[in-house]
């Protein structure tokens, strides 16, 4: 039986407020069972109480998908402050930030750290199609590399013009599917690290912290490939390897499988390995569950089981987990 603490960074939530005021994310949401959102909007008593069943010492929130405005943003961030406010040992928060507005998106991610004390962003995986290879968003990451706070870049819906890529002969639902957790969140996310550093985005910010969820969105199984690869694109100060090995961590959000672990324990170094459920979208339950199956396979043991559940998180994030 599993007998120490455990911290979960791709944990999600939403102001309930703005999925109300908000059509698209009104539409978005809309189409989520009952019980998904109900968990989705409580920060509260309910949180904690599924918090205890998968045995969570600490989860770290980030707003659940959408592209939203400043002002939304910040509303969303002072709700959630309000909440880890409340139970200061079991939350903690990740900034919602609004990419679509670079300069406000790091002021934002400021005052989230300075003033509301936030461990970091979670900002989706693109703008409208628009990746954040393009400078304009650069700022974002120069002040998460001032502040000392890692950015999780987390999937998100395939635009319009991404969609008509995964349309084909069968329903619209499968597109849908497919475009998302059925594959394109995975692989638009892998593509979207290699973007960052092909455009040398990381020789910029040689300390910048990146966190990608779900075993490494498919780049794990690719990465001796990845190295060759990249190693012909001119114009690199550093290689794909060094940025590997320093600039991001990898949790296992969402995916429960040993054989995935394996693979990932082999291409990366075990400080930069960290659980995570993705609560609510998957339970704490099915979390702990793995986190024993680890324990009894052998995959991890000891120190490096601990790692895993708990002190990579502390160091990565500055928090402590309360037992």
């Amino acid at each position: 039986m599993l007998d120490i603490p455990i911290i979960a960074l791709e944990e999600h939530f939403f102001s309930a407020t703005i999925v109300k005021t908000n059509k698209e994310a009104s539409k978005l949401y809309s189409n989520f069972p009952n019980h998904l959102n109900d968990k989705l909007a409580n920060i509260g008593e309910r949180r904690i109480q599924d918090l205890d069943k998968g045995k969570v010492s600490l989860q770290i929130l980030s707003h659940a998908p959408g592209d939203f405005a400043r002002d939304e943003c910040a509303l969303a961030n002072d709700e959630l402050a309000a909440a880890v406010r409340k139970n200061p040992g079991r939350l903690a928060g990740f900034a919602m930030l609004p990419m679509s507005d670079p300069i406000a998106a790091s002021q934002e991610l400021e005052r989230c750290v300075t003033d509301l004390g936030f461990v970091g962003a979670l900002v989706e995986n693109h703008v409208n199609g628009v990746f954040f290879d393009d400078e304009r968003f650069w700022c974002v990451f120069e002040k998460a590399e001032q502040l000392d706070v890692p950015i999780y870049i987390h999937p998100t819906f395939a635009s319009d013009s991404m969609l008509e890529r995964y349309r084909g002969n069968y329903s619209d639902s499968v597109a849908l599917a497919m475009s998302a957790f059925g594959w394109g969140w995975h692989t638009e996310t892998g593509h979207h690290i290699l973007r960052l550093f092909a455009s040398g985005m990381f020789d910029r910010f040689p300390k910048i912290k990146i966190v990608i969820g779900h075993m490494g969105e498919m780049l794990p199984y690719q990465l001796s490939r990845v190295f060759i690869a990249t190693a012909r694109w001119e114009g690199r100060q550093r290689s794909f390897k060094e940025v590997w090995d320093n600039n991001i961590w990898i949790t296992t959000s969402g995916m429960f499988s040993l054989p995935s672990l394996g693979c990932l324990l082999q291409v990366t170094s075990m400080e930069r390995v960290l659980y995570s459920v993705d609560y609510p979208f998957s339970m704490n339950e099915t979390g702990l569950q793995f986190l024993e199956d680890v324990q009894r396979s052998g995959l991890l043991t000891g120190v490096n089981l601990e790692k895993f559940a708990y002190k990579n998180a502390e160091t990565l994030l500055k928090v402590r987990a309360v037992t």
